[in-house]
């Protein structure tokens, strides 16, 4: 008996300073006493950018790595600030950053400074880490890295991170493997939300600026749209005088549209955060295409416009800033579309045949899409349209 007290009281014992240990180091863990959404992983930061530098050689440079930017505790002087949501407030605390740590970096993307790629369109896809199944199907379809007409076409998708502990590290770990095989993402370290698409912009055309001044075009658009990025080439090819170095801005113009004020919509824009009535016209933000002149313009004009959580508005209000207007392309619809027939498959392969983007489709049909649009045995045309009726 005695013996067994013993060891009951060695085995209490070190349960207790086990206990202790983990209570010890949970609360020495720093604890924030502001929103945390926009910076995590900032070790991982550090992993990633010097596993690049050891493997790759190619890291970023030291500009890509400004200091964390500080919550601007103004913010809470807002009008009604306590009744708003964390997203929101959360927003108006960083509203005013624009830097943020880049963790996977493509400094060689279009070259190097003194021996830039001649790309003539530059994909740029906008995607959270977990889309992982996206990214997948778009390299081995719209999105191929490939030359078409002559002309050459290079995809990059942006991203900032997603999940919380573990899974955020798991997740930037896929990423990281995914730069490794592809050499095709560009991370920075703020959280992935809504709220956060235009800072997502912003970052990218910071980064175009330094890195991919001599693109000739770009299509900005999300990872569930359908883009025919042939038809693409061939419709820019067929501009005439512009080359890259005019203004081309175009997708599905939104005219007279105005913030909505009702706080259960995805798109609600509070008084707080933008006052005004209106929006300028601006082209939907699942795809538009514009040039790399556009582009430049944009980002400069972006440094003097107030930031709006809704990025395809922001990029209206940029270009209106610069007295600059969007334009309509018949293929381009990021609202979906309507086929007058319930007897007609709207999947169908020759309603696609001629559009540049089409929004929104699941991985599996646009892998099927992509394929039975560039089937030779596909025929299209009058006829066609006939044997619908």
């Amino acid at each position: 008996m005695p013996r067994y007290f013993k060891v009951k009281t060695i085995i209490i014992t070190v349960t207790l300073l086990l206990g202790m240990i983990l209570m010890v180091a949970y609360f020495k863990e720093p604890q924030s006493a502001f929103p945390t959404d926009y910076f995590t992983n900032t070790d991982l930061k550090y992993i990633y950018v010097n596993r690049e530098k050891e493997e790759n050689s190619i890291t970023p440079d030291q500009e890509s790595l400004p200091p964390k930017c500080e919550p601007n505790m103004d913010a809470r002087k807002v009008w009604n600030f306590s009744s708003l949501s964390d997203q929101i407030q959360d927003f108006l605390y960083y509203r005013h950053c624009r830097n943020f740590p880049i963790i996977l970096d493509l400094p060689y993307k279009c070259g190097r400074p003194n021996k830039p790629i001649d790309i003539f369109l530059l994909l740029v896809i906008k995607s959270p880490p977990k889309n992982y199944e996206q990214r997948e199907v778009l390299r081995k379809t719209w999105a191929k890295e490939r030359s078409h007409n002559g002309k050459r076409i290079q995809t990059i998708f942006i991203s900032g991170t997603d999940g919380y502990g573990y899974d955020t590290e798991r997740l930037n770990k896929l990423l990281a493997l995914e730069h490794k095989q592809h050499g095709d993402i560009l991370q920075w370290d703020f959280r992935e939300s809504f709220f956060n698409l235009t800072l997502k912009q912003i970052l990218f055309l910071e980064w175009m600026n330094r890195r991919c001044p001599h693109a000739r075009f770009l299509l900005n658009g999300d990872d569930d749209v359908f883009a025919h990025t042939d038809n693409m080439v061939e419709y820019l090819q067929s501009l005439e005088d512009n080359n890259g170095t005019k203004h081309l801005f175009t997708g599905q113009v939104i005219e007279n549209a105005g913030p909505i004020r009702w706080p259960q919509s995805k798109y609600f824009v509070p008084l707080q955060v933008y006052d005004g009535n209106s929006y300028p016209a601006y082209c939907g933000g699942a795809g538009y295409l514009m040039s790399g002149y556009t582009a430049s313009v944009i980002y400069e004009k972006s440094k003097s416009v107030e930031i709006l959580p809704i990025d395809d508005v922001y990029m209206g209000m940029c270009f209106d800033a610069a007295k600059l207007k969007p334009t309509t392309h018949m293929g381009v619809s990021t609202l979906g579309w309507y086929i007058p027939s319930r007897t007609v498959d709207k999947y169908h392969p020759c309603f696609l045949k001629e559009v540049l983007v089409i929004h929104k489709f699941s991985p599996a049909s646009l892998y099927i899409l992509w394929h039975e649009v560039h089937n030779p045995k596909i025929k299209c045309g009058v006829q066609w349209l006939k044997s619908l009726f």
